[in-house]
């Protein structure tokens, strides 16, 4: 049995090739792994010592060679491949281990790897004979069959095979991106090629199973893009059930509206808690404590079966404030200590208790659709306060001027259509989802009933008629903020001036769908 080593990522490679070797495995090597395993005392026979030819070109040239890829290639049960290794006294190779230079970790000309895709691609191919192995991960279990059985057995082949070929892909798609952001020519693309290029090449691994998917008979998983860390791989669970596919969806939802609202009053403390991933109460407070009881005091029906998100430490005491409130199916936080931990298992054993980093900026937002996609790049608020417009008579107090920002965060991360009023910091009222805007507003105005005197409200997209402004306003709403741009943008002002409130103008839109 012959093997050919030929690695970037040198992490268990010594220990791995002298396995290899005490199995009675011949030993080929190329580049920087030949030094390795001459430094080690591991036996074993250089590239160039089979090809007969030098390494070239600063080392783009070595395993790119007959010897090398027929040795690879050969059907054995083909008498003409036979025949062919015969006449060219080439020697079978059964075992190719390679993985590829890592591009992402300095994007360059010199990083885009050709002879490691070719050698793994071969072995690949021709994977009812060779096996290929293009991580560290799969020394052990390939190291362990080859000592038991002296072979590999066709489902390890297969197994390998098919890793080997999502390993080139991903590469593959690594380069393509890079060539999309401009690569080496110095100017960046277009504004609209830098988000949708012409062709999206994605890799995904998948990082977790869930529990179900949105329902229980549908199966569903967490992936993550191939080379990139999100939040949720730093995340560590203390305590509760296998997480479902909603109870990713939501505590992600919930997790980065509650670092939004804390990012938007850094000297506040922050609690959202979300419901299909809508806020059914989102807070500022002095304290932690403070904002989760005001947060939960919006609307503690909804926050039933909910995910707290909290913007910090889960203390004792704070767990045995939230234990005493309506059971929640996921409590996000930075971390908690051991007695909160027994409180909130005590109080429910299937509640999900997750410590968790600061989320990354969101990326690209892909929906499919049958065999379609639509693509975007991220929502993010762009427009800052300082630059919304105030087009009424009445003015914004500085206490307004938060509340509106409250609202406006909450209602942008709200199903489209929204309305959401604010009271002191906390969304008091959420109306989501609605096909109608005048009813979102009607429903933000019963859940914030006698909260809604006095509070802003923010609508996520503009009011087409002045009905939607009138029901806020006849509940007590005092400030209002919206995007504009409604052909009866005179008319609605106009009714926000005869009812004396104030309305700001973002420019922006923010539907959620």
């Amino acid at each position: 049995m012959r093997a050919l080593l030929s690695v970037f990522d040198k992490t268990e490679l010594v220990e791995f090739a002298r396995g290899l070797s005490d199995a009675g495995v011949e030993l080929v090597a190329s580049g920087g792994t030949a030094k390795v395993l001459h430094d080690a005392g591991v036996a074993h026979l250089d590239v160039a010592d089979v090809t007969g030819s030098p390494e070239m070109l600063d080392g783009r040239v070595k395993t790119l060679h007959p010897r090398i890829h027929a040795g690879i290639l050969a059907d054995l049960d083909r008498p003409e491949h036979l025949t062919a290794l015969d006449e060219h006294d080439i020697t079978p190779i059964d075992l190719v281990v390679c993985n590829l230079y890592p591009f992402l970790s300095n994007p360059s000309i010199e990083l885009i790897d050709i002879g490691g895709p070719a050698m793994v691609r071969a072995a690949a191919k021709n994977y009812r004979r060779v096996g290929v192995v293009t991580s560290p991960s799969q020394y052990d279990k390939v190291l362990e069959e080859i000592v038991t059985t002296r072979t590999l057995s066709n489902a390890t082949r297969h197994e390998l095979a098919r890793a080997a070929f999502a390993h080139t892909a991903t590469y593959d798609a690594q380069i393509v991106r890079w060539f999309d952001a401009g690569a080496e020519l110095g100017e960046a693309p277009s504004a609209i090629d830098a988000v949708v290029p012409e062709t999206l090449h994605l890799t995904l691994e998948r990082a977790a199973v869930t529990r179900y998917g949105e329902n229980p008979h549908q199966f569903a998983a967490r992936y993550r893009f191939a080379g990139t860390t999100p939040w949720w791989d730093g995340v560590t669970q203390h305590a509760g059930s296998e997480m479902s596919y909603l109870n990713l969806f939501d505590a992600d939802a919930a997790w980065r509206l509650v670092h939004e609202l804390r990012s938007d009053a850094p000297s506040h403390e922050a609690v959202a808690i979300v419901k299909h991933a809508n806020a059914a109460g989102a807070a500022l407070g002095s304290t932690l404590g403070e904002a989760f009881s005001r947060a939960l005091a919006a609307d503690p029906q909804s926050a039933f079966g909910g995910v707290v998100a909290v913007a910090g430490f889960v203390d004792d005491v704070l767990a045995q404030l939230i234990a005493a409130g309506p059971q929640c199916d996921v409590i996000v936080a930075s971390g908690f200590s051991e007695g909160a931990v027994a409180s909130l298992v005590a109080r429910r054993k299937a509640t999900r208790l997750l410590s968790a980093p600061a989320p990354e900026p969101l990326g690209l937002s892909i929906r499919t659709f049958g065999d379609s996609a639509l693509v975007q790049n991220a929502d993010e608020l762009v427009v800052p306060v300082s630059a919304w417009r105030c087009v009424t008579n009445a003015t914004p107090t500085s206490q307004q001027l938060q509340d509106l920002l409250v609202a406006w965060r909450v209602c942008a991360r709200t199903t489209s259509n929204a309305i959401v009023i604010a009271r002191d910091g906390v969304a008091v009222g959420v109306g989501a989802g609605q096909q109608s805007r005048v009813v979102a507003a009607g429903i933000a105005v019963v859940k914030a009933g006698e909260f809604a005197t006095g509070a802003a409200a923010a609508s996520d997209a503009f009011f087409p008629f002045a009905d939607g402004l009138e029901s806020l306003t006849g509940a007590g709403v005092t400030s209002v903020v919206q995007p504009g741009g409604s052909v009866r943008d005179t008319e609605i002002i106009e009714a926000a001036n005869s009812a004396g409130i104030v309305m700001m103008l973002t420019g922006e839109r923010h539907f959620r769908h």
